[in-house]
């Protein structure tokens, strides 16, 4: 498996994916064209916008995207691709259009083939087991909550333990609390703005700006930056 898995695209005041510059270069090197967006997580942003900022952003790197939405036939887009982009929005939305078009068993035979894969929020969430870690609303109801199982673990991007005074609902620990109490063994990744995954062959490090949390129904534990997840 290769995988780049980020918790949000862009820190406010910054260009438009501009903090994992360096990683996603890094990553997809070698790697100039043929590379597949899909935008499908995106709602008040027409895919046509949501794609030219992501060709924008990829343009510093002499990196060619394409899009999904702009192909006749999905499936072979991704069969063809040689690396795929997942982008953030909502969740529910991406998993709905994922599985309706019949990609989750394409996209999940070309990465155990070796095909990289990005993904940012909810491009991170359908690397999953399932859906059942997301920050968002369920705008839509997906066909189900199967993601790709690319990973064995949830992720629960965007990640704070932060409380807002005077706020009477659940902290984010007290939700994924919840879904532990309810599958007690799963094991979730807390990942903090500004922070990734990256998983090459079987080894899963903590990159970025920030560590991460690891939570599972013994307790939690925090990876540092450069650690491993151990599940």
């Amino acid at each position: 498996m290769n995988l780049l898995l980020l918790s949000n695209s862009t820190n406010p005041g910054e260009e438009y994916l501009s903090w994992p510059r360096e990683y996603l270069n890094s990553f997809l090197e070698g790697i100039d064209d043929d590379i597949l967006f899909i935008p499908y997580a995106g709602v008040t942003i027409s895919w046509d916008d949501y794609f030219e900022a992501v060709e924008a952003a990829f343009e510093p790197l002499n990196k060619e995207v394409t899009s999904i939405h702009h192909t006749l036939n999905p499936e072979k887009a991704v069969m063809k691709a040689r690396a795929i982009l997942v982008g953030g929005g909502n969740t529910f939305q991406l998993f709905n259009e994922i599985q309706e078009n019949g990609l989750l068993l394409p996209i999940r035979k070309r990465v155990e083939e070796g095909m990289p894969y990005v993904g940012w929020s909810a491009g991170s969430n359908v690397a999953c087991p399932g859906l059942h870690t997301s920050n968002d609303m369920p705008i839509v109801e997906p066909v189900s909550f199967d993601g790709l199982h690319l990973v064995n673990y949830q992720i629960n991007p965007h990640y704070t333990s932060k409380t807002i005074e005077g706020h009477g609902g659940e902290s984010r620990d007290q939700r994924l609390a919840e879904f532990l109490a309810a599958n007690p063994d799963k094991k979730v990744v807390g990942l903090r703005e500004s922070s990734l995954i990256e998983v090459q062959g079987d080894v899963h490090t903590i990159r970025g700006n920030n560590p991460a949390r690891l939570f599972s129904i013994e307790g939690t534990t925090e990876i540092e930056i450069g650690g491993q997840i151990q599940v």
